[in-house]
């Protein structure tokens, strides 16, 4: 057995064990229960024991699972520490780091900051993975995760709010000359809307009232996409009215091609945030991502900033290093 088959799952037990369940676990590692199980599953098959008492009411440790737990938790902190303390005494940002972040807005507004980083750290090594799919960063081996979504409470992961992301409702001067705008979301529905569709899912345009309850609007529509930034094009050369990250079409509302529609009724919006395995101890190449994503994309909520072309460069004396 080698020493990755011997480590395989250990992160995704000790979650579970100190989550008290597997549906907590999963929600603080943003897998699927059944993902969780799996995991644990093999790991007992491999050891050869039990490692835990379970019901479909209760989930406890077996005697063999506190022992091997105190021992996981004590090698998975040691491990960290010691990748932590090596990179440190170097005093230089540098080895590889592996990000995986959303499709979407990774390409348009977290690589080119990742990008411009490896520029001034020679020795940095990007490893960047593009997906909508949310992975176990610990048991995949990832540094850094961004994620369009609250994360899960647990001391498995850290996680610090990057930018909050908003979307407006749009549409070409063409479109507006000559099917009218609509006044009110209520509107929509005698309107061509561009909507998004992911696995089969539509997804709403839900907009929110001043004391916080929210709404859907009814949309009428005979085109859908799987991709916002399809969607942009398509809004664009006057074919529909959309519903999109105002960071995607910052340019072309600056530029006049996409008017904004009804700014008196705000969307929804949802946080970003950057997550990470927890150790006491963080390598300077994860320390010095974080530090300038939290700098660089405060663009994202600067409407004077047309895109991520726009913003400036990096002050590396603000990294704290």
């Amino acid at each position: 057995m080698n020493i990755r088959d011997s480590v395989e799952g250990i992160a995704v037990f000790v979650a579970a064990a100190e989550a008290g369940s597997f549906v907590k676990a999963a929600e603080q590692l943003a897998l699927s229960r059944s993902a969780v199980g799996k995991t644990v599953a093999r790991l007992e098959e491999r050891l050869g024991v039990r490692l835990f008492h379970r019901t479909t009411r209760s989930q406890s440790l077996t005697e063999e699972g506190e022992i091997y737990y105190e021992r996981c938790t004590k090698a998975l902190n040691e491990l960290r520490e010691a990748e932590a303390l090596l990179d440190n005494a170097r005093h230089e940002v540098n080895g590889r780091l592996r990000v995986t972040m959303p499709l979407l807005f990774g390409r348009y507004c977290v690589a080119p900051i990742l990008l411009e980083l490896a520029k001034q750290y020679e020795e940095l090594e990007l490893d960047l993975h593009f997906s909508d799919h949310t992975v176990d960063i610990i048991d995949q081996g990832f540094d850094l995760a961004i994620r369009n979504h609250r994360p899960g409470s647990g001391t498995a992961l850290e996680s610090i709010k990057l930018v909050t992301q908003r979307k407006v409702i749009c549409a070409a001067p063409s479109y507006l000359k000559r099917y009218g705008s609509p006044d009110s979301p209520g509107e929509l529905q005698y309107h061509a809307s561009l909507v998004f569709c992911y696995k089969g899912q539509l997804y709403p345009w839900t907009f929110c009232n001043k004391d916080g309850s929210q709404w859907v609007a009814p949309l009428t529509y005979r085109m859908q996409f799987n991709s916002y930034d399809v969607i942009a094009d398509v809004v664009t050369s006057g074919l529909g009215i959309a519903c999109l990250p105002d960071w995607l079409i910052r340019k072309q509302l600056s530029e006049g091609t996409l008017v904004q529609l009804m700014k008196d009724y705000p969307l929804i919006e949802f946080e970003t945030y950057a997550v990470w395995p927890s150790a006491k101890y963080q390598p300077l190449k994860l320390r010095a991502a974080i530090s300038s994503l939290l700098e660089k994309l405060t663009w994202v909520n600067d409407l004077s900033v047309a895109s991520a072309c726009d913003i400036p460069q990096i002050d590396t004396a603000k990294l704290n290093l």
